[in-house]
């Protein structure tokens, strides 16, 4: 019998590097907006809106943060914060309210076609296609990235936007539902993720293993952490897991 019955995944930092995907994405779907709303703003007759591309985003931001300590239960829907923040930012520079909700859905879908626009690591579709001949697979993500356009989706039959139940990482919400999909239990079950508070802890705790992906760090690790270096070392602790898992 297989030590595992199922392997749940964090994305961003996990199974490609996030670094500057976000910054790229969260300038340009702003600067996209601006742009395009002035441009069409200036086929009807109007004057552009009176904001510039700097004070717009810091407000953009605050007014996001805002909205995450009045609304805390929506903290972790980040799409929900973004969407509310851009349509009351629009508002305020009195746009109609249909207008700014045209405009700050649209400006969302700029966000996701950037959003997702990242770059595996080049051994893991492979290893992702390799495991699903022995496990069955989901994405566990607080990321707002539109999870069936994610270059690895077709991997994962199962994906969950924490941020979208309301529950978002560290909550152990997103990692029993991802479970429940898999018809798979903690105890056979196993987490890999890059976060020690969102991934490793919460994974812990239920009675999963996990495995933590960090570059550096010799501490002691609880019982069922493993810490790899890189996603492509998971297949090592997966042979090691299944040699000592007990027999009976």
């Amino acid at each position: 019998m297989a030590t595992l019955q199922a392997i749940t995944f964090d994305l961003d930092d996990t199974l490609w590097d996030n670094q500057g995907v976000m910054e790229r994405t969260e300038e340009g779907h702003y600067r996209w907006l601006l742009t395009a709303f002035n441009v069409w703003r200036a086929e009807r007759g109007e004057l552009p809106l009176v904001l510039s591309y700097e004070a717009g985003l810091q407000d953009y931001l605050a007014r996001r943060q805002r909205l995450a300590r009045e609304v805390p239960e929506r903290r972790g829907d980040f799409t929900w914060l973004r969407l509310r923040a851009l349509e009351d930012q629009l508002q305020a520079h009195g746009v109609a309210k249909s207008t700014a909700l045209m405009w700050a859905a649209a400006a969302m879908n700029e966000f996701h076609r950037l959003r997702v626009q990242v770059t595996p690591h080049p051994e893991v579709d492979a290893l992702l296609h390799e495991l699903r001949k022995h496990y069955r697979l989901a994405a566990i993500t607080n990321g707002n990235i539109h999870l069936s356009r994610q270059p690895l989706a077709h991997h994962f039959p199962v994906a969950i936007a924490a941020g979208e139940l309301l529950a978002p990482k560290p909550d152990p919400t997103p990692f029993l539902t991802a479970l429940a999909k898999l018809d798979a239990v903690p105890e056979r079950a196993m987490h890999v993720g890059d976060s020690w508070e969102e991934d490793v802890l919460p994974a812990q705790q239920l009675g999963m293993h996990a495995v933590w992906i960090n570059e550096t760090g010799d501490q002691a690790l609880p019982e069922r952490v493993t810490r790899i270096a890189h996603v492509k070392e998971l297949p090592e602790v997966l042979a090691w897991l299944e040699t000592s898992w007990p027999k009976s």
